[in-house]
């Protein structure tokens, strides 16, 4: 089997939506007094930190910013002690009780990612509201979540996968479309 792919968001499109999202943000919430923003490992924390950037521009002050680790919130994971699942670890060093969370994650799939990250926030207090950002929306849902921030909806089957990679993380900023093809 080898990959074929194609690119549907490139350098300059993500710059757009980083754009677009942080005045998203700040025009729903009218202002950051009382929003923070958590992205989920690995590319959520970046996107995160992105759009926080950009906020801080808009709104001349940096609002908060947090990583949250679903590790052990997933459903997927085979619990096992021979290869136990890689902690990397949740960093929120600010209260979010009684505060408007915006929760980011590079890409929408099934929900269950979401739904782990939920669980995992709900041990650091109880948020005034959780909003979700995320970059790609690839459809194929399969718990009742919908974002309230989304750079992209791009239709996938289940037979693809969307490939996000972000320039703090990887060496380009680029999102793809891969499908696994036959090699003959």
């Amino acid at each position: 089997m080898s990959d074929e792919s194609r690119v549907v968001v490139d350098a300059k499109g993500i710059e757009r939506i980083l754009a677009r999202i942080a005045h998203e943000v700040v025009e729903h919430n009218r202002g950051i007094s009382n929003v923070v923003l958590i992205g989920v490992r690995s590319r959520g924390v970046d996107f995160a930190s992105r759009v926080a950037g950009k906020i801080a521009k808009i709104e001349d002050k940096h609002p908060p910013l947090g990583i949250i680790d679903i590790t052990l919130y997933r459903d997927d994971l085979i619990r096992s002690t021979e290869h136990p699942p890689m902690v990397k670890g949740t960093e929120i060093d600010f209260p979010i009780d009684d505060r408007h969370v915006v929760l980011f994650d590079d890409v929408l799939y099934t929900g269950r990612t979401v739904r782990a990250a939920l669980d995992a926030l709900m041990d650091f207090g109880r948020p005034r509201s959780v909003q979700l950002a995320v970059l790609i929306d690839r459809g194929h849902r399969e718990l009742p979540i919908r974002p309230d921030y989304v750079g992209k909806n791009i239709p996938t089957s289940p037979s693809e996968s969307v490939r996000v990679q972000i320039r703090d993380h990887d060496e380009c900023d680029e999102v793809a479309i891969v499908r696994a093809r036959a090699v003959p």
